[in-house]
């Protein structure tokens, strides 16, 4: 029996998955849209999971979680570690490229620079008000457009006069888009536009006051768009590094960081896939035992208490034991 990892990268947009073994040999990968349901995404991807890995001699005998719903899935499938998306993608990028000096992280709704000098961590920074340069932001353009965001790289690389968008907010870029296009920009200047706009935004916003230096890794699933590669490389003046493995480096550290914590102390038993089976729920109450009012979120395991996050004392968690005990006997 083959012992193996699983990592997983849950967030707002896409949850991702790998299972490695302990020479971080890949055996299973998946990537599933999370569609605001990180619990629902995450048992497609157990699934998925499951399904790539039958027949095989293989046993998962740690599991990690990262992203966004890192606590929340972490809790449901017993994580036996959590980190968050900083140090997942800094330590896993560094895993493998050991001398590099900048990485640029887009996600969905995030995104995220880390500035490294001989392979430790100096300064970081995420973007905090807008998702004007992330990639919900392509999707919904690309909506807007009626072309498939992943062929806006091969639009962006068409543009022989690419439109100035403004891309410092999510509603002042669509309007001039919009103005944009009806004054005749071609699609291709359209989204050579938004690719410039979006790594103006990103650099103007989350890489202000940064040192940017070579080499630099661009990761997170926007990487993937040739366009905004492009524009990042004609903006810093370096070459851009895209790793095959970028939009999967939070799910690959998380699954490195379980192997290196079931090193220190052994998983009891192996992982489960029939968790996929079980029905969590999260449900939500405000406290009101004092003016904190905190506002309690239940997770529920097949209807029994799960885990209780929110409060600030043990009332909280008290008042939403006994919520649960009489949802339970009026069933």
């Amino acid at each position: 029996m083959t012992n193996t990892y699983l990592g997983f990268d849950i967030g707002s947009i896409s949850t991702k998955a790998v299972v490695i073994g302990d020479d971080n040999k890949i055996y299973a990968k998946t990537y599933f849209w999370t569609e605001g349901d990180p619990i629902g995404a995450t048992k497609r991807v157990i699934d998925d999971i499951k399904k790539q890995l039958e027949g095989t001699d293989v046993s998962i005998v740690g599991v990690g979680t990262t992203g966004s719903a890192r606590e929340l899935i972490g809790a449901i499938l017993e994580a036996d570690i959590i980190k968050n998306e900083i140090t997942a993608h800094a330590m896993g990028t560094l895993a493998f490229h050991p001398d590099i000096k900048t990485i640029l992280e887009i996600g969905g709704q995030d995104s995220k620079i880390i500035i490294v000098d001989n392979g430790i961590v100096v300064d970081y920074a995420m973007n905090t008000l807008c998702a004007a340069g992330t990639g919900s932001f392509l999707s919904s353009q690309s909506r807007r457009l009626n072309i498939p965001v992943e062929d806006f790289g091969a639009y962006a690389l068409r543009s022989k006069n690419k439109a100035r968008i403004a891309g410092r907010c999510t509603v002042f870029a669509e309007s001039d888009l919009v103005h944009k296009a009806q004054i005749g920009y071609t699609k291709e200047d359209l989204i050579a536009g938004l690719c410039h706009s979006i790594v103006n935004n990103y650099l103007n916003n989350v890489g202000k006051g940064k040192l940017i230096e070579p080499p630099i890794v661009f990761q997170g699933g926007v990487s993937k768009n040739v366009g905004v590669v492009k524009a990042f490389e004609e903006i810093v003046g370096h070459k851009i590094m895209v790793d095959e493995l970028g939009h999967l480096m939070g799910a690959m550290v998380s699954a490195i960081l379980a192997k290196n914590k079931v090193a220190e102390k052994a998983r009891k038993l192996p992982f489960d896939f029939n968790v996929k089976d079980i029905e969590f729920k999260t449900v939500g109450m405000d406290c009101g035992g004092c003016p904190n009012n905190c506002e309690i979120l239940c997770i529920l395991k097949d209807g029994k208490l799960l885990d209780v996050w929110g409060n600030r004392c043990a009332v909280g968690a008290e008042k939403a034991k006994k919520m649960v005990e009489a949802k339970s006997k009026k069933v």
